[in-house]
């Protein structure tokens, strides 16, 4: 499955680039694990900050952010079999699995929750 990985970005950052850094590292964690699954791990800002940048993006929460990293979580989520919803507050998260859920679309909580996840969490 295609499971998008969602959970604090910029959240309680400041914008400061390294503590956006470090949540970003936390959506990644289990990445490999989701492929050693045999899912596709799938995280919004993966795709959306080559976006941004190619488009000339200049400040974290510039109207080019902003109009760009919800909606590629919004145009993934139409791929995405699963979402995996890491702990942390995040408004685009819980928006991320309100759309899933109205979508029909798993969500999990726990990585080991994932299928064929509990025997490499």
């Amino acid at each position: 499955m295609l499971i998008l990985i969602a959970g604090p970005y910029r959240s309680d950052t400041g914008d400061d680039p390294q503590k956006m850094a470090e949540n970003l590292k936390r959506l990644e964690a289990p990445s490999h694990a989701l492929f050693k699954a045999g899912h596709v791990p799938m995280i919004g800002e993966w795709v959306a900050l080559p976006v941004w940048n190619a488009a000339g993006g200049k400040a974290v929460g510039d109207a080019l952010y902003e109009e760009i990293f919800h909606p590629v979580a919004h145009r993934l989520l139409v791929l995405c079999e699963g979402v995996l919803r890491l702990p942390g507050e995040s408004k685009g998260a819980d928006n991320d699995v309100r759309i899933a859920r109205e979508r029909g679309i798993p969500v999990w909580h726990r990585l080991e929750d994932v299928p064929g996840c509990a025997a490499s969490a």
